[in-house]
């Protein structure tokens, strides 16, 4: 029998993207799927589109920044259902403008916020009851800048993105005893909406060379079908085509002499 049929995921930043992709893939495994974030309507169509194939899925509102709500919506979560088997923590953002200098007080303190207390929120509200049946996975989605910083992706993001990955590692010095387990995936590239937050996304040609969506949930099925034995501490995804690791295209070399 498959290892998540009848299990419990609550997944955070659920409504699109990596999320969204990982809610499919855990419900095409057999897991009944809680998806939360700030967007009805988009929560509503993952769910539907998760139900019209026969899985089970259910949405919930949630502002992962508000601690009060996130504790209010595991407790539902816990009170529906009796269990969370695995938690995805899915959700975050960056900005527009996100270099030192155009970088102000209160969009550090977002970042910081939906990125990393946001994460730290869902796993607080989680680990009781994981660590009461002595069994449960969290998956941290954090990003290629979370081993590797880059100038693009902005102290705020580079920073927080960083610390999901020590937080990963420190759920499993603390709770591996507990028969608990983290994994932190580092994506590169991935072809979602959020890339269109960049002051200059990548042209169509190139986002056809990105990852998708569909992978990183594939990937978090992976994570989540390891037997209890198995901890994934943490994984480093990219783009065959890795944009970071390419040549500057000419243009953009001589724009820089």
């Amino acid at each position: 029998m498959n290892i998540l049929a009848d299990s419990v995921v609550w997944i955070t930043g659920g409504g699109s993207g990596i999320g969204a992709a990982g809610a499919r893939a855990l419900a095409e495994a057999g897991a009944t799927v809680v998806v939360s974030g700030r967007r009805r309507e988009e929560l509503e169509r993952v769910v539907g589109t998760i139900r019209e194939t026969g899985g089970h899925a259910e949405a919930a509102v949630l502002d992962v920044t508000d601690e009060p709500a996130v504790r209010r919506t595991a407790a539902a979560i816990l009170e529906a259902h009796g269990r969370i088997d695995t938690l995805v923590a899915s959700a975050g953002l960056n900005l527009p403008n996100r270099s030192f200098q155009s970088l102000g007080p209160g969009d550090w303190a977002r970042l910081v916020d939906v990125n990393l207390n946001g994460a730290m929120h869902a796993i607080q509200a989680t680990l009781p009851s994981m660590r009461e049946r002595r069994s449960g996975t969290i998956i941290l989605i954090s990003s290629w800048v979370g081993r590797h910083a880059v100038r693009l992706g902005g102290p705020g993001y580079n920073a927080t993105k960083q610390a999901l990955v020590a937080l990963g590692h420190s759920l499993n010095m603390e709770e591996c005893g507990n028969g608990l387990r983290a994994c932190v995936i580092m994506p590169g590239e991935v072809e979602t909406d959020f890339l269109t937050q960049r002051a200059a996304p990548p042209p169509p040609d190139e986002l056809a060379r990105l990852l998708r969506p569909d992978d990183l949930g594939r990937t978090i099925r992976f994570v989540a079908e390891m037997p209890p034995h198995v901890c994934v501490n943490e994984i480093l995804i990219s783009p065959t085509w890795n944009r970071n690791f390419l040549p500057p295209a000419p243009a953009a070399a001589a724009a820089s002499v």
